[in-house]
């Protein structure tokens, strides 16, 4: 990865990756302050936990390659499936149902314009 943008990643997230990807997809190519203001008023559940890993990024950005706040945006942004727990509901006549508590792996890359 170059020195012009940087990315945080959060795993292992008991959101499943479709619910999160509808959040993602909202702040993808935006400015980093327009992103934040998006996150703040969706009302989703992943969406804290997008903002804190935007939060994240742009801190790695500022603290760790001396890049301007002021500049970043986000390049990309993208979600992938963690593992799944497998869990099962108990049913009528023995029978078991199985339910999939999934999880999500988030992660945030921004540059700078």
């Amino acid at each position: 990865m170059e020195a012009t943008q940087t990315r945080a990643r959060v795993k292992y997230i008991r959101i499943a990756p479709r619910k999160v990807r509808l959040v993602v997809d909202l702040i993808r190519g935006k400015s980093v302050n327009e992103a934040l203001g998006i996150l703040r008023f969706t009302p989703r559940g992943a969406s804290p936990v997008v903002a804190k890993v935007l939060k994240s990024a742009v801190a790695n950005a500022e603290n760790n390659h001396n890049m301007d706040v002021s500049k970043l945006f986000v390049k990309e942004t993208f979600v992938d499936p963690g593992p799944t727990l497998k869990r099962f509901h108990p049913r009528a006549q023995g029978r078991a149902y199985s339910i999939m508590k999934r999880t999500s792996h988030i992660t945030v890359v921004v540059a700078e314009r």
